[in-house]
């Protein structure tokens, strides 16, 4: 029984310039980090006293002879990508619902290429992790996907990464004294709207409009550095950090018109009234869990206002995916 568990992220800034469609004319940047919420896949070779050869277990079970006959896309792309010829078992948890813009589709993607490797006694590193991730999500399942989840969720840790034209990517840690990080996690609120989305239909009308959205994509890739540069200057600035993320948020909208909608408008406008400095819908829009910038004293208001929706608190994390249990031959 192999066990790998791999983060969700929360991207921050420099969102849209991940996608190759831009990075690979323009370059990139993203300023994103792992959080301590997590998909787990378990895997193990699958006795020979059964019918079906493949067993997936997710939010539905199938039992199935043939790779091909796998529904599930992710599942099915990396089982023949692989070449994985003997029977397996595959069972998926997560901590947070998927389709919700923390970049769970990617978590689950480098969390079954990284168990299934362990299983065949293989390691393989973080970079290679996001680089398989990435070849089978877009040139494998053609979904239309930028490239910062993969990456993020493979290394884990609050990161500034590059995209390159060449199609390489540098990954930077954020190095913050304690008391700023504590500060700026401690600021950060993340509630679930309820609306699930299939991200890549969302993203697909973006990509389609990048040519006419240079402006706005160059801004919000230069927040980036506008961020980092707050994040490493005096602790009582880090509000611009909040006024920083609505100005992302505005940006973002008008890269296409699925992006929001009446329901997640009003959301945030109800965040803004209970407190909130800022804030954005994770992920490519149209759903899932936006983040807030709120100070301490403004938290219990916003959460008041927005008392209809989940909260869920969080911790960053470092770890990135990792195999946390290893026995491939068994639990005996």
């Amino acid at each position: 029984m192999i066990i790998s568990r791999t983060p969700f992220r929360i991207s921050f800034f420099g969102g849209g310039t991940d996608y190759p469609a831009w990075f690979r004319q323009n370059g990139g940047v993203v300023l994103a980090t792992t959080i301590d919420k997590y998909c787990y896949i378990s895997c193990r070779y699958l006795p020979q006293f059964f019918e079906h050869k493949y067993r997936i277990v997710y939010s539905k079970i199938e039992n199935v002879r043939e790779i091909s006959h796998i529904e599930h896309p992710a599942v099915r792309a990396v089982l023949e990508w692989l070449k994985c010829d003997k029977g397996l078992e595959i069972h998926h948890d997560g901590d947070l619902p998927a389709r919700s813009g923390l970049g769970s589709s990617s978590s689950f993607t480098v969390g079954l290429i990284n168990a299934i490797a362990a299983l065949n006694g293989r390691y393989v590193s973080k970079e290679d992790l996001a680089n398989q991730a990435i070849h089978i999500e877009q040139e494998v399942l053609k979904e239309n996907v930028g490239s910062q989840d993969q990456v993020s969720v493979a290394h884990g840790g609050f990161n500034r990464i590059e995209f390159k034209r060449d199609n390489t990517c540098d990954v930077t840690p954020v190095v913050l004294p304690g008391a700023q990080l504590k500060q700026l996690e401690g600021s950060l609120m993340l509630f679930f709207t309820g609306i699930s989305r299939f991200s890549s239909d969302v993203a697909k009308t973006q990509i389609e409009n990048f040519k006419k959205r240079e402006v706005e994509l160059k801004r919000m890739e230069s927040m980036v550095a506008e961020a980092l540069s707050i994040l490493n200057g005096n602790i009582d600035c880090f509000d611009y950090f909040g006024r920083l993320l609505d100005e992302t948020w505005k940006y973002k909208q008008s890269l296409s018109d699925r992006v929001s909608s009446d329901a997640i408008n009003l959301i945030y406008e109800e965040a803004i009234k209970g407190g909130a400095i800022g804030g954005k819908l994770l992920g490519a829009g149209g759903g899932g869990f936006m983040l807030f910038y709120v100070r301490l004293e403004k938290q219990e208001l916003v959460k008041e206002r927005l008392k209809r929706l989940i909260h869920v608190p969080f911790h960053f994390e470092s770890s990135g995916s990792r195999v946390v249990l290893y026995q491939p031959h068994g639990l005996g």
